[in-house]
């Protein structure tokens, strides 16, 4: 614990080195193969197109002798940009049809304009100091909002904060205070006056983010290697996130039983414990999918075995959970316990596939089962290796994996790997202190692959603690050893909006705190939220009450059963904006300012969320709390629990006890639902419910997706994807119902479509060519059709 001891003036750091050096002035400008070198009096700049809205910055200053490289996580797009480039008295200009670069003579910096003229931001020179560390100021004003970032404290704007990107084992509580925690995202998105324009910081050493400490400009810095950046265009955030992840990459579709509610605690002791937690769940119809092992599973914590004693007979238990719909999702750390009889040791060490120091040295550091070995991922065949040893699980019936302690975490001073350690880097070599923060997404990317490779076509599926930019191709993240505090309830919401602005769509936080000690109360209110983000588990520490949803009595379980089975019923919905995310790279879990950029009220707004653009939840955030002011943007919107229709641009105050967790739902939105499973490894109902919220006047749609939710066969063509098109008017409606691709046969069968709050009386309802129902309770004003789905498109033609 720390105490005043912390602030002794003895300890504070010496100020920061001087920046001295720059690149000087621009002299001369060569250009092929699609990229611009820019050779400056003390050193270089390379720009490049790597699409119309995105370019790439790097810089090198004249001592700098490594060669143009990055950290091998951007996917580089086949064809090249035709970039233009012209010389004027004053600068060069390098621009695509989309963006301009000027780059200044006299000192090297560079204004990027768009399209139309207008200033999309100013960079300053590149400038050094006498460590060569890298640093770069950009101009901001007032009126700057920066967002993404990664799985950071504090709100959802982060101007005003400075914030390190070093992959960090952090146990202690989450405050403001903590600039780095495990995940380390380099990427920025820069709001200011109706601009907005994407900064990715391609350097997987010590980086910082710094918009705290300048007036008019904010700090982009590096320890090691080249300052690199891309520089990403668009007319709207969403066009920035999407232009981020076609550039790292975009989450592929998970198995559906991984967006099911997950179990976890450290640990379920043994086999009896496991079993009888999951025959809980089925007693009291609480849906689950997933119950996790923590390391107590294991054989003195060696992974890749089970303790004989506490898990006899771990296949068999697979199994058994299997028939009850409920998968088992072990922890895997990096540290291989330094023990010449342990095979999986013994392989690392003749095969030469863990880290070592220059000198050949193997690098051995405590962890859970003391000293350990730690396989060095940078490396294909280690990470091969490292994928094919999950054989183990995969034999047993184990599709799931989690990551941890892989930032690395190490029980040493520095916390992690000793920085001299160098990976081999498939024959580039670099050290710890340049390749930190790649480590634990490569452990991400060896375990997704090598359960790629043993599934038989079975999709995998990898929840990670620590992971870099791109780490959303191969895993979901959870945000870490938070604590059942209310604070931590309501940091949970921004950390998981910035993660998905950052192309992160999978992820979530653990339900009621990992430790302390939560509360009825508290687990309630965190199982309202949390059943609507993406990933959704509760996880709780070893010495703290028990929190499963029946730990506090019936009324806490009756909450928990009821939101938990909204997001089953809600899963068509929530399914399709997973495969939203899988195809643009836009977050699930969004920020109320995604949908509405032009409200200012909606800028630092992170105490409510948006579950794709249609739904808005209102989580209560405060013990003892039945009232809050809710603010609905502009529009109309429903109170999805009364029916109530509501004003939007202005604030309401709501009515919440403890079993509500306000919830509205925007006019014009199309919400699939679906009967309520058990688990979503059960078989699916044939039948579908369509809720359509009706305007009156609007035009709105939706893609409904469907797949076998299991295998990978969705690659080859084997999906649904229906369109729902609504056209209305004062007196009529028109669905238009489009497969745009229709090749999974086992979808569903049965439409029940329910337009909610219909404006006016239905005289006439039809379907060409399709036998059809249809009832109206006038009173409710909610017309319901039936129909089979034995169509590639049909329009339904309301009118009254």
């Amino acid at each position: 614990m720390e105490n005043s001891a912390t602030i002794h003036p003895d300890k504070q750091t010496q100020a920061q080195a001087v920046e001295s050096r720059s690149l000087g002035r621009a002299e001369r400008i060569t250009a092929a193969n699609g990229l611009t070198i820019v050779n400056c009096s003390a050193g270089q700049l390379m720009v490049q197109f790597i699409t119309e809205q995105i370019i790439r910055v790097t810089a090198k200053s004249a001592s700098d002798t490594h060669a143009w490289s990055g950290s091998g996580v951007v996917l580089f797009p086949e064809n090249a940009v035709d970039q233009q480039v012209e010389e004027r008295e004053d600068e060069f200009i390098i621009h695509s049809s989309a963006l301009q670069a000027f780059i200044h003579k006299s000192d090297s910096s560079i204004a990027i304009y768009d399209d139309k003229g207008h200033l999309l931001a100013r960079q300053e020179p590149v400038v050094w100091n006498v460590h060569k560390e890298a640093a770069v100021h950009f101009e901001k004003s007032s009126d700057s909002h920066f967002y993404a970032l990664g799985e950071k404290t504090g709100f959802l704007d982060k101007a005003g904060e400075r914030y390190e990107m070093w992959n960090s084992d952090v146990f202690s509580p989450h405050v403001p205070d903590i600039e780095a925690l495990y995940q380390s995202i380099p990427f920025l998105i820069h709001l200011n006056e109706g601009t907005v324009y994407g900064l990715f910081l391609d350097n997987p050493g010590k980086t910082a983010f710094d918009m705290r400490s300048y007036p008019n400009h904010y700090r982009v810095s590096c320890e090691t290697g080249s300052l690199d950046y891309y520089f990403i265009g668009g007319s709207s955030i969403k066009d920035v996130v999407s232009s981020y992840t076609g550039l790292t990459g975009r989450m592929q579709l998970p198995p559906v039983w991984s967006l099911g509610y997950q179990q976890s605690r450290y640990s379920y002791m043994n086999q009896e414990e496991v079993m009888t937690i999951a025959r809980t769940f089925r007693e009291k119809q609480i849906p689950c999918d997933v119950i996790y092992l923590d390391i107590h599973y294991m054989d003195e914590y060696r992974v890749f075995t089970f303790d004989p004693l506490r898990f006899p007979n771990p296949k068999q238990m697979i199994q058994e959970l299997k028939e009850l719909g409920i998968r088992i999702v072990p922890i895997v750390d990096p540290g291989v316990k330094k023990d010449p009889t342990y095979q999986v040791y013994r392989q690392g060490i003749e095969q030469g596939l863990f880290c070592e120091k220059l000198e050949g040295e193997v690098f051995i550091g405590k962890v859970w089962p003391g000293d350990s070995a730690f396989p060095d991922f940078t490396d294909q065949e280690a990470g091969t290796w490292w994928g094919d040893l999950h054989r183990y699980y995969t034999e047993l019936g184990i599709a799931g994996i989690w990551n941890d302690m892989n930032e690395p975490s190490v029980f040493n001073d520095s916390k992690t790997m000793d920085l001299d350690v160098v990976h081999s880097n498939n024959g580039s070599p670099m050290t710890h202190k340049e390749a930190h923060n790649l480590y634990g997404m490569m452990m991400s990317k060896a375990t997704y692959e090598g359960l790629e490779r043993n599934l038989n076509g079975e999709r995998p599926f990898v929840v990670t603690r620590a992971g870099y930019a791109g780490i959303q191709r191969y895993a979901a993240v959870w945000t870490g050893d938070n604590r059942s505090y209310w604070e931590h309830l309501a940091l949970s919401i921004p950390m998981v909006l910035n993660l998905g602005l950052s192309g992160v769509a999978f992820a979530g936080p653990d339900i009621g705190g990992f430790t302390h000690h939560t509360s009825g109360e508290l687990l309630a209110r965190w199982t309202q939220a949390g059943s609507l983000f993406p990933f959704c588990r509760n996880h709780s520490m070893l010495d703290s009450i028990r929190q499963e949803p029946w730990a506090f009595g019936a009324e806490i379980e009756e909450i928990c059963r009821t939101y938990i089975a909204l997001r089953y019923r809600l899963m068509p919905y929530m399914y399709s904006l997973i495969y939203e995310a899988s195809r643009s790279g836009l977050p699930v879990l969004r920020p109320l300012l995604l949908e509405f950029p032009d409200d200012p009220k909606l800028f630092n707004l992170c105490d409510q969320f948006l579950l794709g653009s249609h739904i808005l939840a209102a989580p209560i955030l405060r013990p003892s709390t039945d009232h809050r002011a809710v603010y609905l943007p502009e529009g109309t919107w429903y109170d999805y629990w009364t029916g109530e229709r509501l004003e939007g641009g202005k604030h309401h105050l709501c009515h919440a006890p403890l079993s509500v967790m306000p919830l509205f739902i925007r006019e014009g939105a199309i919400v699939p639902q679906a009967p309520l499973r058990q688990s979503l490894s059960e078989a699916s109902s044939p039948e579908l419910t369509i809720d359509m919220y009706c305007s009156g006047r609007a035009d709105h749609q939706f893609d409904y997706y469907e797949d076998d939710g299991r295998t990978a066969q969705y690659k080859q063509g084997s999906y649904n994807l229906l369109n729902i098109q609504v056209n209305e008017s004062p007196n009529q409606v028109s669905v238009q119902l489009n497969y745009r691709h229709k090749e999974f046969e086992n979808g569903i069968q049965f439409i029940h479509l329910r337009m909610l709050y219909v404006p006016f009386v239905p005289v006439s309802v039809r379907i060409e060519d399709n036998p059809h129902s249809f009832d109206f309770n006038e009173q409710a004003g909610v017309l319901t059709v039936g129909f089979k789905t034995g169509f590639h498109s049909a329009v339904i033609q309301v009118i009254g």
